[in-house]
């Protein structure tokens, strides 16, 4: 994978936090920020895709039923029914 090169100026007692985390993580100040960008732009995309199916959801599906269920709840519980074998007991 292709890196850039980059400054970022941050508060000094920040950076020495930072360091010390590094090296008590036995990493390069360098990976430690890298890490911590991807997991920021993970998360990022995790809530942009949680977002979009809490809509779907919201929204809901068109099953084709115009909103109203065309069988009963004793249809498709029935034990006996040809496409299902019988529970064993």
């Amino acid at each position: 994978m292709e890196t850039e090169t980059i400054t970022l100026t941050v508060r000094k007692d920040i950076l020495l936090r930072a360091q010390l985390l590094a090296a008590r993580r036995n990493v390069t100040l360098a990976h430690l920020v890298a890490e911590a960008l991807e997991e920021l732009l993970a998360r990022d995309q995790y809530e942009s895709a949680r977002e979009r199916h809490l809509a779907l959801l919201e929204r809901g599906f068109d099953l084709g039923t115009g909103g109203a269920a065309t069988w009963r709840r004793e249809d498709l519980h029935r034990s006996e029914s040809p496409s299902r074998p019988k529970a064993r007991r």
